[in-house]
Protein backbone atom coordinates (compact mmCIF):
# COMPACT_ATOMS: atom_id res chain seq x y z
CA UNK A 1 0.00 0.00 0.00
CA UNK A 2 1.20 3.60 -0.90
CA UNK A 3 2.13 5.98 1.35
CA UNK A 4 -0.34 9.06 1.48
CA UNK A 5 0.73 12.15 0.51
CA UNK A 6 0.27 14.14 3.60
CA UNK A 7 1.97 11.71 5.76
CA UNK A 8 4.35 13.85 6.39
CA UNK A 9 1.94 16.21 7.54
CA UNK A 10 0.44 14.23 9.99
CA UNK A 11 -2.31 12.42 8.19
CA UNK A 12 -3.13 9.12 9.72
CA UNK A 13 -5.87 6.10 9.41
CA UNK A 14 -7.95 8.60 12.23
CA UNK A 15 -7.90 11.61 10.09
CA UNK A 16 -9.03 9.73 7.34
CA UNK A 17 -11.50 8.01 9.03
CA UNK A 18 -12.81 11.45 10.12
CA UNK A 19 -13.27 12.78 7.03
CA UNK A 20 -14.46 10.04 5.12
CA UNK A 21 -18.14 11.43 4.67
CA UNK A 22 -16.32 14.39 3.04
CA UNK A 23 -14.17 12.30 0.77
CA UNK A 24 -17.94 10.49 -0.22
CA UNK A 25 -19.07 14.33 -1.39
CA UNK A 26 -15.75 14.61 -3.67
CA UNK A 27 -14.11 17.35 -1.25
CA UNK A 28 -10.45 17.34 -0.81
CA UNK A 29 -8.43 16.82 2.95
CA UNK A 30 -5.84 19.33 3.45
CA UNK A 31 -3.55 20.41 6.48
CA UNK A 32 -4.05 23.78 7.29
CA UNK A 33 -0.03 26.09 6.68
CA UNK A 34 -0.90 29.32 6.83
CA UNK A 35 -4.03 31.72 7.69
CA UNK A 36 -3.66 35.34 6.09
CA UNK A 37 -6.61 37.90 5.47
CA UNK A 38 -9.45 35.67 4.39
CA UNK A 39 -7.24 33.49 2.96
CA UNK A 40 -5.53 30.42 3.66
CA UNK A 41 -2.86 28.02 2.17
CA UNK A 42 -3.43 24.31 2.59
CA UNK A 43 -0.89 21.42 1.37
CA UNK A 44 -3.48 18.61 -0.30
CA UNK A 45 -2.83 15.38 -1.85
CA UNK A 46 -2.50 17.32 -5.25
CA UNK A 47 0.09 19.67 -3.70
CA UNK A 48 0.08 23.05 -2.01
CA UNK A 49 -3.26 25.37 -2.60
CA UNK A 50 -4.77 28.53 -1.69
CA UNK A 51 -8.84 29.08 -0.78
CA UNK A 52 -11.46 31.19 1.01
CA UNK A 53 -12.52 30.79 4.67
CA UNK A 54 -15.65 32.30 4.11
CA UNK A 55 -17.83 29.33 5.74
CA UNK A 56 -15.40 29.06 8.30
CA UNK A 57 -14.63 32.37 9.70
CA UNK A 58 -17.40 32.54 12.63
CA UNK A 59 -17.76 35.17 15.14
CA UNK A 60 -16.97 33.02 17.97
CA UNK A 61 -12.71 33.29 17.28
CA UNK A 62 -12.23 29.87 18.76
CA UNK A 63 -13.82 28.49 15.80
CA UNK A 64 -12.10 30.10 13.37
CA UNK A 65 -9.61 28.03 10.97
CA UNK A 66 -6.26 28.34 12.43
CA UNK A 67 -2.64 27.02 11.12
CA UNK A 68 -3.01 23.09 11.68
CA UNK A 69 -6.48 22.66 11.24
CA UNK A 70 -7.30 19.69 8.47
CA UNK A 71 -9.26 21.31 6.43
CA UNK A 72 -12.25 20.18 4.17
CA UNK A 73 -11.73 22.02 1.14
CA UNK A 74 -13.42 22.19 -2.87
CA UNK A 75 -11.73 20.09 -5.24
CA UNK A 76 -10.02 20.96 -8.15
CA UNK A 77 -11.29 23.01 -10.59
CA UNK A 78 -13.39 24.85 -8.87
CA UNK A 79 -12.89 28.55 -8.76
CA UNK A 80 -12.51 30.13 -6.35
CA UNK A 81 -12.15 27.00 -4.16
CA UNK A 82 -13.25 27.56 -0.08
CA UNK A 83 -12.93 25.69 2.87
CA UNK A 84 -16.14 23.93 3.64
CA UNK A 85 -14.74 23.02 7.05
CA UNK A 86 -12.65 21.85 9.34
CA UNK A 87 -12.46 18.15 11.13
CA UNK A 88 -12.46 17.92 15.35
CA UNK A 89 -9.80 18.94 16.73
CA UNK A 90 -7.78 16.94 18.88
CA UNK A 91 -5.88 19.36 20.95
CA UNK A 92 -5.59 23.17 20.95
CA UNK A 93 -3.59 26.14 22.00
CA UNK A 94 -5.59 29.03 23.56
CA UNK A 95 -4.90 32.26 25.09
CA UNK A 96 -7.18 35.00 26.21
CA UNK A 97 -6.97 37.85 24.29
CA UNK A 98 -6.09 41.50 25.30
CA UNK A 99 -9.78 42.81 24.81
CA UNK A 100 -12.11 43.40 27.60
CA UNK A 101 -14.66 40.62 25.85
CA UNK A 102 -12.62 38.30 27.87
CA UNK A 103 -12.51 35.88 24.58
CA UNK A 104 -10.54 33.42 23.73
CA UNK A 105 -7.29 33.50 20.75
CA UNK A 106 -6.40 29.47 19.48
CA UNK A 107 -2.80 29.70 18.44
CA UNK A 108 -2.49 26.63 17.16
CA UNK A 109 -4.89 22.98 16.20
CA UNK A 110 -3.63 19.35 16.54
CA UNK A 111 -0.66 19.89 18.40
CA UNK A 112 1.39 17.18 20.58
CA UNK A 113 4.17 19.52 21.50
CA UNK A 114 4.31 22.66 23.05
CA UNK A 115 8.29 24.50 22.68
CA UNK A 116 8.71 26.74 24.94
CA UNK A 117 11.70 29.22 24.27
CA UNK A 118 13.20 31.51 26.84
CA UNK A 119 16.00 33.02 26.01
CA UNK A 120 19.64 33.00 28.19
CA UNK A 121 20.70 36.26 26.94
CA UNK A 122 18.45 37.45 29.45
CA UNK A 123 17.49 37.49 32.80
CA UNK A 124 15.15 34.30 33.11
CA UNK A 125 11.13 34.99 33.59
CA UNK A 126 10.35 32.15 35.55
CA UNK A 127 6.79 33.24 35.82
CA UNK A 128 6.47 33.63 32.04
CA UNK A 129 7.28 30.31 31.48
CA UNK A 130 4.72 29.00 34.05
CA UNK A 131 2.41 30.81 32.33
CA UNK A 132 3.13 28.97 29.17
CA UNK A 133 3.14 25.96 30.74
CA UNK A 134 -0.43 26.01 32.20
CA UNK A 135 -1.57 26.66 28.75
CA UNK A 136 -0.06 24.22 27.08
CA UNK A 137 -0.96 21.71 29.79
CA UNK A 138 -4.63 22.75 29.12
CA UNK A 139 -4.18 22.67 24.97
CA UNK A 140 -3.39 18.53 25.74
CA UNK A 141 -0.03 18.97 24.21
CA UNK A 142 3.02 17.89 26.18
CA UNK A 143 5.39 20.99 27.11
CA UNK A 144 9.07 21.29 26.14
CA UNK A 145 11.06 23.96 27.43
CA UNK A 146 14.15 25.25 25.41
CA UNK A 147 16.17 27.51 26.82
CA UNK A 148 17.80 29.60 23.44
CA UNK A 149 21.08 31.04 23.34
CA UNK A 150 23.55 29.23 25.04
CA UNK A 151 26.25 30.17 23.56
CA UNK A 152 25.82 33.45 25.59
CA UNK A 153 26.33 31.91 28.94
CA UNK A 154 29.77 32.01 30.46
CA UNK A 155 30.29 28.34 31.56
CA UNK A 156 28.73 25.10 31.81
CA UNK A 157 28.24 25.38 35.76
CA UNK A 158 26.19 28.54 35.43
CA UNK A 159 23.96 26.46 32.56
CA UNK A 160 23.21 23.65 34.07
CA UNK A 161 22.16 25.98 37.52
CA UNK A 162 19.70 28.10 35.12
CA UNK A 163 18.35 24.64 34.00
CA UNK A 164 17.93 23.53 36.96
CA UNK A 165 15.99 26.49 37.93
CA UNK A 166 13.99 26.22 35.11
CA UNK A 167 13.01 22.35 36.18
CA UNK A 168 12.09 23.24 39.19
CA UNK A 169 9.80 25.57 38.13
CA UNK A 170 8.19 22.69 34.96
CA UNK A 171 7.52 20.11 37.03
CA UNK A 172 7.57 16.78 34.44
CA UNK A 173 8.59 18.87 31.66
CA UNK A 174 12.32 18.29 29.48
CA UNK A 175 14.41 21.45 30.16
CA UNK A 176 16.69 21.65 26.90
CA UNK A 177 19.39 24.57 26.55
CA UNK A 178 20.67 24.98 23.04
CA UNK A 179 22.59 27.36 21.03
CA UNK A 180 21.04 27.23 17.46
CA UNK A 181 23.96 29.71 16.40
CA UNK A 182 26.40 26.71 17.22
CA UNK A 183 24.06 23.84 16.62
CA UNK A 184 24.52 22.92 20.31
CA UNK A 185 21.43 20.59 21.50
CA UNK A 186 19.25 20.99 18.63
CA UNK A 187 19.72 16.81 17.75
CA UNK A 188 18.43 16.21 20.99
CA UNK A 189 15.94 18.79 20.84
CA UNK A 190 14.66 17.04 17.02
CA UNK A 191 14.90 13.66 18.34
CA UNK A 192 12.24 15.05 20.90
CA UNK A 193 9.76 16.40 18.44
CA UNK A 194 7.80 14.11 16.89
CA UNK A 195 4.08 14.51 15.10
CA UNK A 196 3.38 18.41 15.27
CA UNK A 197 5.05 21.05 17.92
CA UNK A 198 4.32 24.53 18.13
CA UNK A 199 7.17 26.88 18.76
CA UNK A 200 6.21 29.70 21.11
CA UNK A 201 7.28 32.59 23.52
CA UNK A 202 8.09 35.89 23.79
CA UNK A 203 9.68 38.33 21.09
CA UNK A 204 13.42 38.07 20.73
CA UNK A 205 13.49 34.86 22.31
CA UNK A 206 15.32 33.41 19.68
CA UNK A 207 12.13 31.58 17.86
CA UNK A 208 13.36 32.08 14.28
CA UNK A 209 16.88 31.13 14.44
CA UNK A 210 16.06 27.91 16.25
CA UNK A 211 13.26 27.02 13.19
CA UNK A 212 16.33 27.43 11.49
CA UNK A 213 18.54 25.19 13.26
CA UNK A 214 15.31 22.39 12.96
CA UNK A 215 14.39 22.59 9.69
CA UNK A 216 18.03 23.06 8.56
CA UNK A 217 17.30 25.91 6.02
CA UNK A 218 17.02 29.68 6.46
CA UNK A 219 13.27 29.65 5.68
CA UNK A 220 12.56 32.15 8.63
CA UNK A 221 13.91 35.41 8.26
CA UNK A 222 15.75 36.46 11.59
CA UNK A 223 17.14 39.86 12.77
CA UNK A 224 20.24 40.20 14.97
CA UNK A 225 20.06 41.05 18.73
CA UNK A 226 20.31 44.41 20.32
CA UNK A 227 23.65 44.24 22.23
CA UNK A 228 22.33 45.74 25.00
CA UNK A 229 20.41 43.02 25.85
CA UNK A 230 20.24 39.91 23.51
CA UNK A 231 17.26 40.60 22.29
CA UNK A 232 15.85 39.74 18.42
CA UNK A 233 13.87 42.24 16.92
CA UNK A 234 10.27 40.67 16.33
CA UNK A 235 10.67 38.57 12.82
CA UNK A 236 7.59 36.26 12.66
CA UNK A 237 4.02 37.99 11.37
CA UNK A 238 1.86 35.00 10.76
CA UNK A 239 1.68 31.03 12.10
CA UNK A 240 3.65 28.92 9.90
CA UNK A 241 3.61 25.35 9.54
CA UNK A 242 6.51 23.73 8.17
CA UNK A 243 8.03 19.62 8.02
CA UNK A 244 11.56 19.52 9.65
CA UNK A 245 13.90 16.81 8.35
CA UNK A 246 13.48 14.53 11.17
CA UNK A 247 10.27 13.86 10.93
CA UNK A 248 7.07 15.79 12.07
CA UNK A 249 6.30 19.57 11.72
CA UNK A 250 6.74 22.75 13.10
CA UNK A 251 4.13 25.39 13.65
CA UNK A 252 6.58 28.96 14.02
CA UNK A 253 4.45 31.39 15.94
CA UNK A 254 4.85 35.21 16.30
CA UNK A 255 6.56 36.39 19.23
CA UNK A 256 3.78 36.94 22.17
CA UNK A 257 3.93 40.23 24.35
CA UNK A 258 0.89 39.12 26.17
CA UNK A 259 -0.56 35.14 27.78
CA UNK A 260 -3.53 35.66 29.18
CA UNK A 261 -4.83 32.39 30.59
CA UNK A 262 -8.02 31.27 29.10
CA UNK A 263 -10.13 28.60 30.90
CA UNK A 264 -6.60 26.35 32.62
CA UNK A 265 -7.25 25.95 36.03
CA UNK A 266 -6.36 22.10 35.10
CA UNK A 267 -3.19 23.60 33.34
CA UNK A 268 -2.08 25.44 36.35
CA UNK A 269 -2.71 22.30 38.66
CA UNK A 270 -0.11 20.78 36.52
CA UNK A 271 2.53 23.51 36.41
CA UNK A 272 2.51 23.80 40.02
CA UNK A 273 2.03 19.65 41.02
CA UNK A 274 3.94 19.66 43.82
CA UNK A 275 1.46 22.69 45.78
CA UNK A 276 -1.83 20.39 44.65
CA UNK A 277 0.13 17.27 46.08
CA UNK A 278 1.10 19.27 49.46
CA UNK A 279 -2.99 20.29 49.59
CA UNK A 280 -4.13 16.79 49.65
CA UNK A 281 -2.36 17.21 53.60
CA UNK A 282 -4.26 20.24 54.79
CA UNK A 283 -6.86 19.90 57.35
CA UNK A 284 -9.08 21.81 55.34
CA UNK A 285 -10.28 20.76 52.21
CA UNK A 286 -11.52 24.23 50.70
CA UNK A 287 -8.16 25.70 51.97
CA UNK A 288 -6.90 28.55 50.27
CA UNK A 289 -3.18 28.33 52.27
CA UNK A 290 -3.71 31.82 53.31
CA UNK A 291 -3.99 31.65 57.14
CA UNK A 292 -5.98 28.57 57.92
CA UNK A 293 -4.26 26.34 61.16
CA UNK A 294 -3.09 22.91 59.55
CA UNK A 295 -1.87 23.82 56.26
CA UNK A 296 0.21 21.91 54.63
CA UNK A 297 1.52 24.44 51.72
CA UNK A 298 2.14 27.05 54.37
CA UNK A 299 4.14 24.33 56.44
CA UNK A 300 6.43 23.46 53.37
CA UNK A 301 6.66 27.57 53.06
CA UNK A 302 8.11 27.80 56.98
CA UNK A 303 10.27 24.98 56.62
CA UNK A 304 11.70 25.51 52.93
CA UNK A 305 9.92 22.85 51.11
CA UNK A 306 8.66 25.23 49.34
CA UNK A 307 9.96 28.24 47.96
CA UNK A 308 7.99 31.65 48.08
CA UNK A 309 7.96 32.48 44.41
CA UNK A 310 6.34 29.27 43.63
CA UNK A 311 3.19 30.06 46.08
CA UNK A 312 3.22 33.92 44.72
CA UNK A 313 3.16 32.60 41.09
CA UNK A 314 0.13 29.99 41.89
CA UNK A 315 -2.07 32.45 43.61
CA UNK A 316 -1.31 34.64 41.10
CA UNK A 317 -2.52 32.50 38.46
CA UNK A 318 -4.92 31.03 39.84
CA UNK A 319 -6.58 34.71 40.41
CA UNK A 320 -5.87 35.36 37.35
CA UNK A 321 -7.83 32.36 35.72
CA UNK A 322 -10.61 33.00 38.35
CA UNK A 323 -11.64 36.36 37.55
CA UNK A 324 -11.93 35.50 33.86
CA UNK A 325 -14.03 32.75 34.25
CA UNK A 326 -15.90 35.10 36.70
CA UNK A 327 -15.86 37.70 33.59
CA UNK A 328 -17.01 34.74 31.45
CA UNK A 329 -19.55 32.96 33.79
CA UNK A 330 -22.13 34.85 35.45
CA UNK A 331 -23.43 31.85 38.19
CA UNK A 332 -19.65 31.79 39.04
CA UNK A 333 -19.22 35.71 39.35
CA UNK A 334 -22.85 35.34 41.41
CA UNK A 335 -21.07 32.70 43.88
CA UNK A 336 -17.84 35.18 44.18
CA UNK A 337 -19.87 37.64 45.10
CA UNK A 338 -21.67 35.64 47.43
CA UNK A 339 -18.26 34.54 49.03
CA UNK A 340 -17.09 37.60 49.87
CA UNK A 341 -20.17 39.22 51.46
CA UNK A 342 -20.20 36.00 53.48
CA UNK A 343 -16.23 36.97 54.28
CA UNK A 344 -17.28 40.40 54.74
CA UNK A 345 -19.60 39.44 57.16
CA UNK A 346 -16.81 37.16 59.14
CA UNK A 347 -15.08 39.48 59.11
CA UNK A 348 -17.30 42.41 60.95
CA UNK A 349 -18.30 40.06 63.52
CA UNK A 350 -15.02 39.43 64.42
CA UNK A 351 -14.09 42.97 64.86
CA UNK A 352 -17.22 43.25 66.71
CA UNK A 353 -16.78 40.44 68.94
CA UNK A 354 -12.92 41.33 69.68
CA UNK A 355 -14.19 45.08 70.71
CA UNK A 356 -16.57 43.47 72.89
CA UNK A 357 -14.08 41.25 74.83
CA UNK A 358 -11.75 44.53 74.73
CA UNK A 359 -14.75 47.16 76.98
Amino acid sequence: MSRHPLADFGWDDDWAAAFAPYAAQGLVPGRVVRVDRGQCDIVTPEGPVRADTEFVTPHDPLRVICTGDWAVVDADGCDPRYVRTYLPRRTSFVRSTSSKRSEGQILAANVDHAVIAGSLAAELDLGRIERFLALAWESGAQPVVVLTKADLVPDAATTAHLVSDVETAAPGVQVLAVSAEQGHGIDVLGAVLDGTSVLLGQSGAGKSTLANALLGADVMDVHAGRDVDGKGRHTTTTRNLLVLPTGGVLIDTPGLRGVGLFDAEAGVGQVFSEIEALAQGCRFHDCAHDAEPGCAVLAALDDGTLPPRRLDSYRKLLRENQRLAARTDARLRDEMRRVWKMRGAQGRAAMEAKRGRLG
